[in-house]
């Protein structure tokens, strides 16, 4: 059997069984050609997208080895097991735990281990024996091997088989400046990538948790009862590392590994920073409870591990003492928590808007200084330093223009027309001065480089306006003249 795809207009081998390896086929090997010399090949259409699913949940369950898991390509993986391995008796145990676990789940594997990711991509895809290489001896393991270890392209690889190098080996011992002229400096990179000489980092595909806990366990467990409990004792043992950090939870993962690959990963997220584990376990046991039957245990989760994703300060307190500091009530705050642990972040509505916070945003512009988050996500509360000046009870979305009579160019206005009605001004207090944004690349172009002199003004009927003068006066007849707006009203 062989799947097949369309490459460069034809149809090409993507993958074979053994049988069809054994009778000499290939990858990339023309479809035309193998169905000729083998009719009887069983031909199946390369599906390349479940490919990637399935490596990526191949990828998921190699986080029981080390959080540091990158993608290779179509078909491989980097595990990158720097001070994991101990955890399972040495580099040699860990190859074969994970080779027979997954060989178990119905997969054949290559792998190998080296200090480099170059030499252990080399073992593994062009040594049939799983193999561990030591530090240092990445050269004489590497010698025999074919230059496609190397991960050269195919027209380096014609030109280095034109002149007789054909193995590691050989590129090793022959001479780098004229290696370098004729082909490159990725060919010499390659080299020394493999052999240790220039450092290669890996991407992982997943963050890597500030904090983590985890248990393995020897008897499989599938009850929420007994899930709930592991996530209790995996929080008790976070809790002194959040407290030597001096900071609280923001993000939640609870990942659990089913015994046959499956892996299953709970975020919850919280409006406070949290360390409290009995706190913890409501808002998982409230998304326990939304995921329901799609959590499914089948024989058994075998590893479960708590990561702290997001975290923030959370200074040490004594009881009602430390809550009495903090914006709104806690109670509350695990209450929408929980609801969107269940339901979702935009699940908490009041009438048929979302409940929402204001955000704080870097920014002197009073429309652009604060966004509307959802209330579980209060991380970016306004700070308690508010503007000394006051500011509107209810500011426009948009500041709108008015025409303003004033006494003098430069002072305060008098009397102004808006939205067609007239107003007269009986007093006025500022101007408070707002320097425009010139250094924001997104602000708006026209309020980039204009200040603002903005005045608190109050009517004959008593109710008090925010107006805005932008721009400034110019030489005499040059026609310039700044322009008003109004911003906002106060109670």
């Amino acid at each position: 059997m062989v799947t097949a795809h369309k490459e460069k207009s034809a149809m090409r081998i993507a993958a074979l069984d053994v049988v069809a390896e054994a009778r000499g086929l290939r990858r990339g090997q023309g479809l035309a050609d193998a169905r000729a010399a083998h009719p009887d090949l069983d031909i199946v259409p390369a599906d390349i997208e479940a490919d990637r699913r399935l490596l990526i949940a191949i990828a998921d369950w190699c986080d029981r080895y080390t959080p540091l898991v990158a993608l290779d390509g179509p078909d491989g993986l980097f595990l990158d097991i720097t001070g994991c391995a101990h955890l399972f008796g040495g580099e040699h145990r860990l190859l074969a735990d994970l080779m027979a676990r997954l060989y178990e789940q119905g997969f054949a594997v290559q792998a190998a281990v080296a200090a480099t990711p170059g030499a252990a991509w080399a073992a593994a895809r062009y040594c049939e024996a799983p193999l561990c290489i030591e530090k240092g001896a990445e050269a004489p393991v590497l010698a025999p091997f074919l230059l496609a270890a190397l991960r050269l392209d195919a027209e380096t690889l014609a030109g280095l088989a034109k002149v007789g190098l054909k193995t590691i080996g050989q590129l090793i011992d022959a001479p780098r400046a004229p290696l370098a002229r004729r082909f490159g400096r990725q060919c010499l990179l390659r080299l020394d990538q493999a052999l240790g000489a220039v450092e290669e980092a890996i991407s992982p595909r997943l963050p890597v948790p500030a904090l983590s806990a985890e248990r393995r366990l020897a008897e499989p467990v599938g009850r929420t009862e007994d899930v709930e409990q592991l996530l209790l004792a995996l929080a008790m043992r976070l809790k002194p590392g959040l407290e030597r950090r001096g900071v609280g939870a923001r993000v939640l993962e609870y990942a659990l590994f089913r015994v046959d690959g499956a892996v299953y990963r709970l975020c919850v997220g919280a409006s406070r920073p949290v360390r409290d584990p009995e706190t913890v376990v409501k808002l998982f046991r409230e998304r326990l409870a939304a995921v329901g039957d799609e959590l499914d245990a089948g024989y058994g989760f075998d590893l479960v591990r708590l990561s702290v994703l997001a975290d923030d300060a959370m200074p040490d307190g004594q009881g009602d003492f430390a809550e009495a500091g903090e914006v709104g009530d806690p109670d509350v705050a695990l209450l929408l928590d929980r609801i969107a642990a269940r339901l979702g972040n935009g699940a908490v509505i009041e009438g048929q808007h979302p409940v929402s916070r204001p955000a704080a945003v870097e920014s002197h512009e009073p429309e652009r200084a604060e966004l509307r988050r959802p209330a579980t996500n209060a991380s970016d509360i306004l700070p308690a330093n508010h503007p000394a000046a006051p500011r509107p009870t209810r500011l426009l979305s948009r500041p709108e223009p008015v025409e303003v009579v004033a006494g003098v160019p430069e002072g305060p206005p008098q009397h102004f027309r808006w939205r067609r009605a007239s107003f007269r001004v009986t007093r006025a207090e500022g101007p408070e001065r707002i320097g425009g944004e010139w250094w924001g690349v997104d602000a708006p172009e026209n309020l980039k480089p204009a200040p603002r002199d903005y005045y608190r003004v109050e009517d004959e009927a008593g109710r008090r306006y925010w107006l805005f003068r932008r721009g400034l006066y110019g030489p005499a007849g040059d026609g310039s003249a700044p322009q008003w707006f109004l911003h906002g009203m106060f109670a």
